[in-house]
Order: C-alpha cells, then structure tokens, then sequence
C-alpha cells in the first residue's frame, strides 16, 4: 500500500480517533447505564468527529469533511453538561481544546458536499457501542461521486474477522486500484492485504446482517435465504464492522433491505463510503438490491439507490436472483 501525506494523515486521525472513541465507551458504558441513556455515545460520537475534523485540517488544510453530526444541540442550555464532558474527552487528544473551539470542529461536517470531500460517520453502530459489543469509525473519500479512500477503525474487532472485547483492534484501509489492507488498531505490525472468501455455493453462503431490526427486514432476510436453501444462520453485527468481516473472508453475503416501517428510506454516504470501498477492494462486489452501482454524487443520501447488497463476488448473482424472487 502506498502511503502518500494523505493517506498517512486520514489512518492517524481514525486511528487516534477510534482508540477515544474506545476510552469513552470503556468509562461512560457502565452495568449502572439505563436502557434509554444514549449520552456516552452522543459523546463519542461528537468527540470523534471534533478530533478528526481537527487533524484533517491540520494535515490537509482547505479539506471539507460532511460528517453525521451538527452542534446546534450542544449549544442549547440542556446541552451544556454534554458539552462539558465532551470537551473533557477530547482535550486527551487536543489539550488546549475549548468548549467554543468543540462546538466548531464539529459543525465543520455540517456543510453540503462539493465534488471532493471527506464523509464521516463517528461512531457506526450506536447500540453496538452501548451493549459494548461492535462498532465503526468509518471516513471515506469521494470524488466525484466515486469512493477513492475508506478507512475503518474498529476497536472491537481482532484481526478484522473476530470480536474481541478490549482487544488490539482493526484498522482497515482501502485505496482504490490498490487493494484493503489490514493492521491491529492500536499500531504495529505490518499491513496486510485482505481478500474476500472464494465461496461459490449459495446454499453454504455466511449472511452478516444489522442486529437492528429497524436497520434491515429480517423476515425479508428468512425467506431468501430459504428461497435459497441457505443452511447457515445469519450472523448479527453491528455497524460496518460487518464489511471489514466481509473483506477479511469471514463472511459471504451482507444484506441492507428495506425495512417495512421505513420503505422509503435512503442509505446515508457516510454509513456506506468507507465500507463498500474496503469490500469491492478486497475483490467483492457491492451494489443496490437492483444490482446498480452505489452512487455518491447526490448530496448527504445515496438517492439514486435502494438498499444495500455486498457479497464475495461470485455470489452477488446468485443473491441479485433470489431478491427478485422473493420481491425484495
């Protein structure tokens, strides 16, 4: 892989960013975290977002990041503990940080997109994090519509195929034309090169899917794996910690169809630029349900597309058939 000042610059920022986003979770979730309380990973969330923001523009100035969250709730009287707090986690990264200089680091995502940008997703997989199970910090570059950088760092994800509590990590990269590539999260080692399974009978195929129900249609699911004859259970997981599995060769198939409460719904760039892009160079093939390219030239939404279908690449036919079968 070769590693140009960009590059360089975008591994540190996730690197550093996902291992904080790691100390936060290890602190806020706790055994004593009620059921509806979201405020560890709203800081998370925001702590990563305000930390990458920084060091890209430190390493590339003039960048332009579209990123998940806004500050216009940490600005808010109700916000102000949040923010607090917030500014607290991201001073271990950036010691002079204020309050004031937080709430602007974050809203640099809050733009619209030009031809060239960087998308982020702070944390993927919110209630992964909550249940300290799998989550993603995904930031990828686009060009022209077009993914040509995708990074994942998943903190609890070992050797990019096993979770693995509090363990080294991953840190995935994808280049486009130059392949995925793999190194623990927390540093060392050399980078090696991922390649997806060669697995070509269906009926044996390793279907990864959201643990949401909201995410996806998991009756939807049932019945083409039926259709099918697909023996093996789904396996649940959170976040495109799925897509690192995936291009580690661990999986076969994922599948984001389209949940009945929500069928309009359209994919976010951010929940899916790094993720196709470490998959597709890793030798897979990601499209729509329709079998069309994902397109990212059309703002903050993948508008021109429905749902979401990766596999291995020898499958991804065989899969295309069976959701028009089953009407999916």
């Amino acid at each position: 892989m070769l590693e140009t000042p960009e590059l360089e610059g975008a591994i540190s920022a996730v690197r550093e960013a996902a291992l904080l986003a790691r100390e936060v979770q290890q602190e806020l979730v706790t055994p004593a975290l009620t059921k509806d309380d979201r405020s560890p990973v709203t800081v998370g969330d925001f702590a990563v977002q305000a930390v990458i923001a920084r060091r890209l523009v430190e390493h590339l100035p003039g960048v332009t990041l579209i990123g998940e969250e806004s500050a216009e709730a940490l600005r808010l009287e109700e916000g102000i503990d949040t923010l607090e707090q917030l500014t607290q986690f991201v001073r271990r990264a950036i010691p002079d940080a204020t309050p004031e200089e937080v709430c602007g680091l974050v809203d640099r995502g809050s733009g619209d997109p030009p031809r060239e940008f960087w998308t982020l997703d702070p944390i993927d997989g919110t209630k992964g994090f909550l249940r300290r199970e799998q989550y993603a910090v995904a930031l990828g570059k686009i060009e022209n519509g077009s993914v040509m950088i995708g990074i994942l760092g998943c903190p609890e994800l070992a050797e990019s195929s096993k979770s693995v509590s509090g363990g080294a990590g991953s840190l995935l990269v994808a280049v486009r034309g130059e392949g995925t590539w793999w190194q623990p999260l927390a540093g060392g080692g050399e980078w090696r090169r991922l390649q997806v399974s060669v697995r070509s009978e269906v009926s044996q195929a390793r279907v990864l899917r959201s643990v949401e129900k909201a995410h996806t249609n998991v009756d939807e699911i049932g019945k083409l794996a039926e259709h099918l004859g697909i023996t093996a259970p789904p396996v649940p997981l959170d976040s495109q910690a799925k897509y690192a599995v995936l291009a580690a060769g661990a999986g076969d198939v994922l599948l984001r169809l389209i949940s009945p409460k929500a069928p309009n719904y359209k994919e976010k760039i951010w929940d899916q630029a790094a993720g196709s892009l470490v998959i597709s160079e890793a030798g897979g093939c990601v499209t729509d349900l329709d079998g069309k390219p994902l397109d990212f030239s059309h703002g903050r939404e993948l508008q021109t597309n429905r749902g979401i279908l990766a596999t291995n690449g020898p499958l991804h036919a065989a899969l295309l058939a069976g959701l028009r079968a089953i009407g999916a």
